[in-house]
């Protein structure tokens, strides 16, 4: 197993190099997904499950410098996550999905409903083909843990509230091929994501 050295970064001098890619294109992200520099290294910052950023154990609690460090974030073919620039790369910890949805809300256009999310570093976006919904089930707990594609191979896991908040939004359907058992869609873009499947109850 190779060993790479963490590297001692300050979070300062990073965010300064980040922040000269970042304003490339201020009215939106880097072209990371163009960038494939060599690998430098580990940087000791590591996204919580529920989203707070940690720099050598310490919480990150500037918004800013981590909306600036989310804007530069890729995650790898090899399923790892790294801060990149054209010329290097950081492989950071992400313990569950890098974003948190933390609100949802509903428009409608000419009677179709879109859901529009926001995450925790203020990125928001539809609800379509692109940002698709999809739940996975803890097979001891049975706990749903519902997830949403934000971009370029990045997920977001949704929080407690804004999922709460499309059950209300479901509507129940039966399920097609067991006939005792229903499904829960929510409809967003003209496409229905299913959150949830329960057997029916009996009569």
């Amino acid at each position: 197993m190779a060993i790479y050295e963490v590297m001692a970064v300050s979070v300062h001098d990073l965010a300064h190099q980040l922040g000269q890619y970042a304003a490339l294109n201020p009215q939106g992200l880097p072209p990371v997904h163009l960038w494939d520099p060599p690998f430098c290294g580990d940087m000791d910052l590591r996204i919580a499950r529920d989203g707070q950023w940690y720099y050598m154990g310490s919480p990150i609690r500037r918004l800013p410098l981590v909306k600036l460090f989310s804007r530069v974030l890729k995650r790898g073919d090899d399923g790892e996550y790294y801060l990149v620039t054209p010329v290097e790369k950081l492989r950071i910890q992400v313990e569950d999905a890098p974003f948190v949805v933390s609100l949802v809300d509903r428009v409608f256009i000419d009677g179709r409903q879109d859901l529009i999310m926001t995450t925790l570093t203020e990125e928001v976006f539809k609800v379509d083909e692109n940002h698709q919904i999809w739940v996975d089930i803890d097979p001891i707990s049975g706990e749903p843990s519902p997830y949403v594609h934000v971009r370029s191979r990045l997920h977001a896991r949704i929080g407690r509230n804004p999922f709460y908040q499309l059950v209300a939004w479901g509507e129940e359907k039966e399920h097609i091929s067991l006939p005792n058992r229903r499904i829960l869609d929510v409809s967003s873009a003209g496409i229905d994501f299913l959150i949830a499947e329960y057997p029916v109850e009996p009569e």
